[in-house]
């Protein structure tokens, strides 16, 4: 039997299986996921793109494409 495929987990860098052995890929622990969630939602992490125009608390950008 082969060897799964090998990735580092993106928060620490430890050698994750690529594998239904590992629950939490591609994070090697549910801590590392936990780690890197908070980080998003910090907007540590964050996709590049042109900048959001604010909007009003309870409505979305999209709101108006739906008048």
């Amino acid at each position: 039997m082969s060897r799964p495929a090998r990735a580092p987990c993106p928060t620490c860098r430890r050698e994750v299986p690529w594998s239904e052995e590992s629950p939490h890929r591609p994070f090697c622990s549910e801590r590392c996921r936990l780690i890197d969630l908070g980080a998003w939602l910090d907007e540590r992490h964050a996709i590049p793109g042109e900048p959001q125009a604010d909007t009003p608390p309870g409505t979305t950008a999209h709101d108006d494409d739906h008048r």
